[in-house]
């Protein structure tokens, strides 16, 4: 990649273009000693999905970048009919190390490694593909990331991919950087080619993406250290843990052993906040922003004294367990008799009491029956504990009773995470899968909310619902159950109306009051202060007490009769929904049928034999009848158009003469077609296929027909054009168009002039064209619609035979069959 990237035509390159090489390099074809070894055979809409960009990106400005610097040759692949298949890409820079470097040039890859190099590529960003009666081949982990900057997040993760150690720790670059990105930006920005500021960015779009995370190292004084990235595909294909606590980094020396502060170690310290954050890796750069009370180590900082270990350690004994007062490990944190103030619990809460060490009396591995100690005495059994102690701030349920440390999952969706922010501590409290029952409702209740108010807002809006649902209990510390009141309260839209952007009297899309919400109120007042009128009416001595309950009774009534009517109602609506469902089943069920009757009839009629010629299978007329058909009935058109003009409609004599006369001239244009067409074609043609040639001459004929038909159509047009009424109809519509008020004031101008001879052509074409309808339609009214021409019936196939076979074969048509 180094060899590659640092080629003088690829150093100034895009990264869409650098990535298009590395690429091209990777589906190249291996080395074998032919002409088109190292080419690569792809189109651009393959390449694209390659890239995460456009096939007009492309087009436009990969192929164009890689082409100007002499990094690229391309040439297109057309088909037999010159349509493009294709594109044949060759690097040159591989070209040239071949020919130069031979086989010790770092370009010179062989078939193993180039295929290697595919593979890697198709596991971080390939496009992924399913073959025909072939096992598919998944996306790759970028696959999803397109548009803006997606080719240089997938370079860079080749990159780091690559520069990377089978731990998946990534390999820092040494020597001084820039304090304010970090060495992580540092050496991302050193394998792009790019700033730190942009390596920063590409950074932190590869750990929303899940493919790295980023974590600082942890130094005993509890301060962060040096920040490492660690890339998570690496990790995972080395069976490597994805996600593990921050490292510790211990000071060894002739002081004593620094001891790290346990996660959830109580004391002066910060207090812990699970997670660093929610979807990511150990602590990342947005956990410190967000955590103010977590402090950036500076460079000159010391750590905090070692504390003198004055309890001995313990070799390996029964205590090692933890029993008989014994420290769990290699050091001590406490003092001597440091357990004497600790035989108590804070405030009943049994976490201290679990990190309390047993009176070594109570040892239950001494053969001893334990006395009962102070810390497991119950809450209720403590006077102080059957009211809360002035001041005191209740606790989450459950804080006191857990003895592990249950892991915490984020949510694997940015969305989830800003949107479940407000209840962080419930979710804590969660178990696997009720954490994903939780985030299945969570993801709902987004979707909705998506689509009332669009996706940009609606995990704010779901973390304000929430906020909102937390400040009706009381905090997060009142909610006992915490999976109950998530599924059933928090995540909830309770709408206070028909209106289905309502949520407890706010509008999802505004923020607003509810204007649905209001209108009801104020009818629910008007229908109350109605009511008390016609109480007060109807009975005026009743006294405050009676007033109050008659008025009560009649609301009450008032209100069952509305509902009952609410009911009645959304009977009706449901009724006429089941009405209109299985009238469109029913419709889906007859349009199946006229479908399927349709399908049985065309499968009928495409059986049937040709009724000209008897070829089967051939829906009623094959297909050289059917242009024999087209001919006649053109033909016979075009001879009455002929006649339509230049003959006496009421002389059928005249009328038939000139039909005959346009039919024998028709018929000499149709056997000057056929004989070009029989001398332009091969004679072994004409002897391998009879049938297709057949074909071809009726063709031929219709389409000599229709060219002289569309001549004989404009001359009719042409020549009723020039009659009387055609005259008349242009003068008049001239006149009129010269009298319009726009030419008024000058009549004979030019621009008058150009409007009348225009409106007068058109009333002259227009009247024509009606001239010549009507002249047809007498035609066919007096002739039957042959106008002079008679054609005889078709007679049956079967009768035909004897004629046709008795019929001698032309000159012209030898080497063909009669049919």
């Amino acid at each position: 990649m180094r060899a590659l990237l640092k080629d003088p035509s690829l150093v100034t390159a895009p990264d869409a273009a650098r990535l298009a090489a590395v690429v091209l390099l990777a589906k190249s074809r291996a080395p074998k000693g032919m002409p088109d070894d190292n080419q690569a055979s792809i189109w651009g809409a393959e390449l694209g999905r390659w890239l995460g960009t456009s096939e007009s990106t492309v087009h436009h400005a990969v192929l164009p970048a890689l082409r100007e610097s002499g990094a690229v040759r391309t040439r297109v692949v057309t088909d037999a009919k010159g349509q493009p298949t294709g594109l044949d890409c060759l690097v040159m820079p591989v070209w040239q190390a071949r020919r130069r470097g031979g086989a010790a040039h770092p370009l010179a890859l062989s078939r193993t490694e180039l295929a290697t190099l595919l593979r890697l590529l198709e596991a971080l960003f390939g496009p992924g593909w399913a073959p025909k009666n072939q096992e598919p081949t998944p996306p790759g982990l970028l696959a999803g990331r397109t548009g803006r900057g997606a080719a240089t997040d997938r370079l860079g993760l080749l990159l780091m991919v690559l520069n990377t150690r089978a731990s998946g720790w990534l390999q820092l670059c040494g020597g001084s950087v820039d304090t304010r990105e970090g060495r992580p930006a540092a050496t991302v920005a050193r394998l792009l080619g790019c700033s730190p500021a942009g390596a920063r960015k590409v950074l932190a779009r590869l750990t929303d993406a899940g493919v790295v995370g980023r974590e600082r190292r942890e130094a005993g004084s509890r301060m962060n250290g040096r920040g490492r990235v660690k890339v998570l595909p690496v990790a995972q294909a080395h069976r490597q843990p994805t996600v593990s606590a921050p490292a510790v980094e211990a000071v060894h020396g002739s002081q004593p052993e620094i001891s790290d502060r346990p996660v959830a170690a109580a004391g002066d310290h910060a207090p812990d906040r699970g997670v660093g954050g929610l979807g990511t890796y150990g602590l990342s750069e947005a956990d410190n922003a967000s955590e103010p009370w977590k402090e950036e180590r500076p460079a000159a900082a010391e750590l905090h004294a070692g504390h003198a270990s004055v309890v001995k350690e313990l070799g390996e004994s029964a205590g090692d367990c933890g029993f008989s007062g014994a420290a769990g490990g290699g050091e001590s944190r406490l003092p001597d008799r440091a357990s004497v103030r600790e035989d108590q619990a804070v405030d009943g809460d049994a976490t201290a009491a679990e990190l309390t060490p047993s009176a070594p009396e109570a040892g239950p591995l001494r053969g001893e029956y334990p006395k009962k100690s102070p810390v497991s005495i119950s809450k209720a059994e403590k006077p102080e504990a059957r009211g809360p102690a002035a001041g005191a701030r209740p606790k989450p349920v459950g804080s006191g009773t857990r003895h592990h440390q249950r892991s915490v999952t984020p949510p694997g969706d940015p969305r989830l995470r800003v949107a479940l922010a407000p209840v962080w501590d419930l979710w804590s409290q969660l178990s696997g899968v009720q954490q994903q029952l939780v985030g299945t409702a969570a993801a709902k209740a987004l979707g909705l909310l998506a689509g009332v108010a669009g996706p940009e807002c609606a995990p704010r809006l779901l973390a304000d619902r929430l906020t909102d649902r937390l400040q009706e209990v009381g905090g997060g510390a009142h909610v006992r159950d915490a999976v109950g009141w998530l599924l059933g309260r928090g995540l909830v839209q309770r709408r206070a109306c028909s209106d289905l952007r309502c949520d407890d009297g706010i509008r999802l899309d505004t923020g607003g009051d509810c204007p649905t919400c209001s209108n009801v109120i104020h009818l629910r007042r008007g229908q109350r202060a109605r009511i008390a009128a016609e109480v007060d009416a109807t009975l005026p001595g009743l006294g405050e007490t009676e007033r109050r309950t008659v008025l009560e009774g009649r609301l009450r009534r008032e209100v069952a009769r509305d509902a009952e009517d609410l009911m009645c109602r959304r009977r009706q609506a449901e009724a006429a929904y089941t009405r209109r469902a299985d009238a469109r089943a029913q419709a889906a069920v007859r349009s199946e049928r006229e479908r399927t009757a349709a399908q049985a009839a065309e499968a009928e009629r495409q059986a049937l034999p040709c009724a000209d010629c008897g070829t089967v299978r051939s829906a009623g007329v094959c297909e050289a009848c059917g242009y024999r058909r087209q001919t006649e009935d053109l033909v016979t058109q075009t001879a009455l158009v002929a006649a339509a003009w230049s003959a006496d409609l009421d002389d059928p004599d005249d009328v038939a003469k000139v039909a005959a006369h346009t039919r024998a001239q028709l018929e000499a244009d149709l056997a000057a077609a056929r004989a070009l067409f029989l001398e332009l074609m091969d004679p072994a043609e004409l002897n391998d296929d009879p049938k297709a040639v057949v074909t071809c001459l009726a063709f031929t004929d219709l389409q000599t027909v229709q060219q002289a038909a569309s001549v004989y159509h404009r001359c009719a047009l042409a020549m009723l054009g020039r009659a009387p009424q055609s005259e008349a109809e242009a003068r008049r519509a001239y006149d009129t168009e010269k009298g319009r008020r726009q030419h008024r004031w000058y009549p004979d101008g030019p621009l008058a002039r150009a409007a009348a001879e225009q409106a007068a052509d058109t009333a002259r074409e227009r009247t024509a064209q009606h001239l010549l309808a009507t002249r047809l339609d007498k035609l066919r009214a007096l002739a039957g619609g042959r106008a002079g021409v008679s054609t005889p019936a078709a007679t049956p196939w079967a009768g035909r035979l004897t004629e046709l076979a008795a019929r001698p074969i032309r000159d012209d048509l030898a080497g063909t069959v009669i049919v």
